[in-house]
């Protein structure tokens, strides 16, 4: 008898727990299709930048308005107005509107804004477009020195209650790790409104160049190891904050999506190792996942879910201390 692999994640039923997260290939119809035939449950849209749609509605607004000071007549209205053009998220939107009709898995969008008022606005808008989700990608560095730990963590909170107010959307927040209190905030967000916690944000690192004295970006895709932080994280929340919980980062092979199962993983996501290998890997993760729980007698991935979290330990601060103390001490030099 095989397991059922059957998963609810976001309220959305979901075939197995195996999910493309935002990347380039889901912001393609034609690499979504590939990864539904691949076997995908559902689809993560690439984000939405507020910045971008800002600059290219900046960038037209510039044109038509360039030298219409120069000309008396023109003032009073010669040049288009703004809404006449194209400006804003169409592809984006044509994106959204193509998936829902052409797969029948759940699509879900992803949002990254810098503003309120923009993640509100945006919200709407591709909530208007019948998404099943949304994803809200919350990439900030304080670099205000004057900033405290408390008025970023406040940002965060308000912004998914704005969020939460202004769609009637499932909402997952995709956050980084670097908080003084992992625990408490992902409790906040729970409690502002966060249907889902995905686990983690990889900020990325820029570069300097030598030669031309310049910041580069230096993308480099993840890594398996990568998957311990999540891990750690998905163990110790596990049971204990009232949301689903979707690890990324780091999955590439059938046992890392097993781990994070383990751990309390709701969904498993994967991109870098999409991108390197194809859609064919998410078919291999999620066989491998259904034969790994097959030789070992489970009935269903909610069988497997968390049973090797922190839930049934009293102390887990005490519990990560131990193991702390265990490595450290385990080591033996090669030499």
């Amino acid at each position: 008898m095989s397991t059922d692999l059957s998963t609810t994640y976001l309220g959305l039923e979901l075939a197995h727990p195996v999910v493309p997260s935002a990347s380039p290939l889901t912001g393609d119809i034609d690499h979504i299709h590939a990864l539904v035939e691949a076997g995908a449950p559902a689809v993560v849209l690439p984000s939405l930048f507020e910045e971008q749609i800002e600059h290219d509605a900046m960038a037209v607004h510039f044109s038509i308005e360039l030298g219409a000071d120069g000309f008396g007549e023109s003032a009073g209205g010669f040049f288009p107005q703004l809404d006449d053009y194209n400006t804003g998220p169409e592809d984006y939107l044509d994106l959204i509107r193509r998936a829902k009709a052409e797969v029948s898995v759940p699509v879900i969008a992803s949002l990254n804004g810098v503003s309120s008022g923009g993640w509100t606005l945006y919200a709407q808008i591709l909530s208007d477009q019948g998404i099943d989700a949304l994803e809200l990608n919350i990439y900030r560095i304080a670099a205000d020195l004057g900033l405290t730990s408390e008025d970023v963590e406040r940002s965060y909170v308000e912004l998914v209650e704005t969020i939460k107010k202004s769609v009637d959307l499932p909402l997952a927040v995709k956050i980084g790790p670097y908080f003084s209190s992992m625990g408490d905030m992902a409790c906040r967000l729970a409690d502002a409104g966060a249907d889902a916690l995905v686990m983690f944000n990889r900020f990325y690192q820029p570069d300097i160049d030598l030669e031309t004295l310049g910041v580069t970006p230096n993308l480099v895709l993840s890594d398996p190891v990568e998957l311990r932080l999540v891990l750690r994280w998905l163990a110790i929340l596990y049971g204990r904050v009232e949301c689903d919980m979707a690890a990324t980062s780091g999955v590439h092979e059938a046992s890392d999506a097993i781990k994070a199962l383990l751990a309390g993983a709701t969904v498993t996501m994967m991109a870098s190792a999409l991108l390197e290998n194809g859609p064919s890997r998410l078919t291999e993760v999620r066989d491998g996942m259904e034969s790994w729980l097959s030789d070992r007698g489970y009935d269903s991935v909610e069988q497997a879910r968390g049973s090797l979290s922190y839930s049934s330990v009293p102390d887990p601060g005490v519990f990560e201390r131990t193991s702390y103390m265990k490595t450290l001490t385990s080591y033996v030099p090669t030499w």
